[in-house]
């Protein structure tokens, strides 16, 4: 290994300090050879700096240590903020929408939330934002993307660092941090549904201990349906502050605000007899009505400081606040004579306030062969929501002609009012270890959770809410690392998540539980950026808690799902970029009135690619193809949904410091159903241009 003269000073001006010069080193004649001891230079890597290409080498939240993903026992993807930005990803469902194993949009365009799923299960309760849990129980609202420097999918369940959470994985966002050199960005954006947006990132180093950034976007989007949309204002501030060597404290926060109209879809129904590009931008919604606001903040603090001993003391704490009014239209089903939509109207006020803290003590310690990397950790988190929702009834709508107005009629005719309250306590334990070529991990964790509140329905009147639950959960791993970068492993974890309320029955719900096999192999090429996985499992829940409309709920007993997932993302050579994926996925309801059936938004297949090429005068292109499989729209299997091919294509030009992109979502304009359910069915979004120009500095 050759060391510049600089590196060379450095070692030397580094050697200085450490020991006084012997005397006999004085004493030592001219030609004498001077033998020193060896010396090892570890370098930690620094997961809070974003990845260069398309490659993702490490994972914030994968195990909440620095462990490569390529030496992971379990399946985690890592989108780029450059996977993104040639996507031209606007959400967080656009940007999965090329990771194995997951439906990125199953209810098509919805401003409102981002509703993954992963393996088959729902994943809107299993958002993360910087490893910390988005706390509102009906759904994680949508993060603003821009802000993110990357997005982690942890497959299967993961209680056993995390906690109560979602037993289909973990979607961790990673916000955008404070760096060590100055660059910035300015630039705006306009797309082919009228949509418009201005955008900054300006990153300052105002020293080499303080740095700060500050980030902001303004946009107005649109969708296929003109009323249907979001005005959003995001602003996000970070902070990075190094008081001395051993320490580092990060500061994130963010304030959102925006007003994203509910989308109402139309009756399956119609679906099977009027044409598919009508009700596509079909509004079936009132404009008069249909209203929303919506504020989140979030503040976070991230401290981590290197002990005398070597082990390293690490803090994570985030307040987050979501204040949501909204009024909304819904369908209901279609007249005898096929020409009115039945329609209603709800109204919802959210006030919901969260903290989540989470410490953790990690350090290596070596017995004998084995070296062991421990990690202990303390998390808290407290969740409170004041909710009020109503349901009035609607006049029908010609759907051929038209004529708006008179929503709601009367007064409401279902109200709820829920007031709860969630405590989660947690204590982990991981020891990540290594004999030789083999790798392994075992994590064991112990959490608490208790959830008081009151109650009100005008069918049920006052009710309390009285529940605690504890939990034993666990996570183990094994795997070989062949000196060729193939590794071949195998994994089994377990996951709980309380559930917040009664079923239909009125008796409290049970907490959701899973337990899953994966058997996986990953190769890393040497020299290359590049991660190639392949993992079959076998993901079995129970306690399975289903929304049935009106306020209502309903566990259906045990889920399986069964699959295999491929997945290859590389810098295949300094100029082509790839990422691909292939899923096969066999989802199975266990007992009750619907066993044997599927469940809904779970495709048999997926299949996912993306290349991008730079031609090296300034101009990249890019272009993929998304397949979803045929798929069922609701737990009774009562929709069937077809499979449908998407093409997107993305071109850039740089030149000096601008640059401009054009991306085609839907190239084809493909006309077809992304969901139906009991409130109707909804459209995938047809072909999009959307325009970007940015100068950079």
């Amino acid at each position: 290994m050759t060391l510049s003269r600089t590196a060379l000073l450095m070692l030397g001006a580094c050697s200085l300090p450490l020991a006084p010069v012997p005397a006999q080193a004085q004493d030592r004649q001219a030609g004498d050879e001077l033998v020193l001891d060896t010396i090892t230079l570890t370098a930690t890597p620094d997961s809070t700096v974003a990845a260069e290409g398309y490659v993702g080498p490490y994972s914030q939240g994968a195990t909440k240590s620095s462990t490569p993903v390529a030496g992971m026992q379990q399946s985690v993807s890592v989108i780029t903020t450059d996977q993104i930005r040639d996507q031209g990803a606007e959400t967080l469902g656009r940007a999965l929408s090329y990771t194995a194993g997951v439906v990125g949009e199953p209810f098509g365009a919805d401003p409102r939330f981002d509703s993954p799923t992963i393996r088959g299960f729902e994943a809107r309760g299993a958002q993360y934002v910087n490893g910390l849990r988005q706390l509102r129980y009906m759904g994680a609202p949508a993060y603003e993307t821009y802000g993110l420097q990357q997005v982690e999918v942890l497959k299967g369940p993961s209680s056993s660092l995390y906690g109560a959470g979602s037993p289909a994985g973990i979607i961790n966002q990673v916000s955008k941090r404070a760096q060590d050199v100055d660059f910035g960005e300015v630039g705006l954006g306009f797309d082919s549904n009228d949509s418009s947006q201005a955008f900054f990132d300006v990153n300052r180093a105002a020293s080499d201990d303080l740095a700060f950034r500050l980030t902001g976007i303004g946009r107005d989007s649109h969708t296929q349906i003109d009323e249907l949309g979001n005005e959003r204002g995001y602003l996000a501030g970070a902070l990075r502050w190094r008081p001395d060597a051993f320490t580092t404290i990060d500061v994130i926060a963010s304030y959102t605000q925006d007003s994203p109209i509910s989308p109402t879809g139309v009756p399956y129904a119609l679906t099977e007899t009027a044409s598919g590009r009508t009700l596509r931008e079909l509004q079936t919604g009132e404009e008069d009505w249909d209203r929303s606001d919506r504020r989140m903040w979030n503040t976070g603090v991230e401290i981590s400081h290197e002990l005398d001993t070597g082990w390293t003391l690490s803090q994570g704490v985030r307040y987050e606040a979501f204040d949501w009014d909204y009024t909304g239209t819904y369908v209901s089903g279609l007249s005898a004579d096929g020409s009115q939509i039945l329609r209603g109207a709800n109204a919802q006020d959210e006030d919901t306030t969260g903290l989540n803290l989470d410490t953790r003590l990690a350090g290596v310690v070596t017995t004998g062969a084995v070296t062991h990397r421990l990690l202990f950790g303390l998390d808290l988190r407290r969740y409170e929501a004041d909710t009020t929702t109503e349901f009035f009834y609607g006049t029908p709508l010609d759907w051929r002609n038209p004529d708006y107005g008179d929503i709601p009629t009367g007064s409401a005719w279902y109200t709820s009012i829920t007031s709860v309250e969630q405590t989660q306590v947690g204590l982990y334990a991981q020891d990540e270890f290594e004999i030789g070529n083999w790798r392994g991990s075992v994590a064991l964790r112990q959490d608490w959770t208790e959830q008081t509140g009151d109650t009100y329905t005008n069918f049920a009147g006052d009710g309390t809410i009285d529940q605690s639950d504890s939990a034993l959960t666990g996570r183990a791993g094994l795997g070989y690392q062949f000196a060729g970068g193939v590794m071949p492993y195998v994994s089994y974890a377990t996951s709980f998540d309380p559930e917040i309320g009664t079923d239909e029955d009125g008796d409290t719900l049970d907490p959701l539980t899973a337990r899953q096999w994966e058997l996986g192999v990953k190769y890393q090429p040497a020299g290359m950026a590049a991660l190639f996985t392949a993992a079959i499992y076998d993901l079995r829940q129970e306690n399975v808690t289903v929304a049935l409309g009106n306020g209502l709920s309903r566990q259906i007993g045990e889920v399986t799902s069964r699959g295999l997932e491929l997945e290859a993302t590389a810098e295949l050579t300094p100029d082509w970029s790839l990422r691909a994926g292939l899923s096969w996925n066999d989802t199975e309801q266990v007992g009750g009135t619907t066993d044997g059936l599927e469940m809904p938004n779970a495709p048999e297949r997926l299949a996912s690619l993306w290349l991008d090429h730079d031609l090296g005068n300034g101009v990249s292109l890019g272009g993929g193809v998304r397949y979803i499989g045929a798929r069922k729209g609701d737990l009774a299997n009562t929709y069937d949904l077809d499979a449908v091919t998407l093409v997107d294509l993305g071109a850039r030009y740089e030149r000096g410091a601008y640059s401009a992109s054009l991306n085609l979502s839907n190239l084809t304009d493909e006309v077809y159903v992304a969901n139906c359910g009991t409130f109707g069915c909804f459209y995938g979004e047809g072909r999009t241009v959307t325009a970007r120009v940015t100068y950079k500095w």
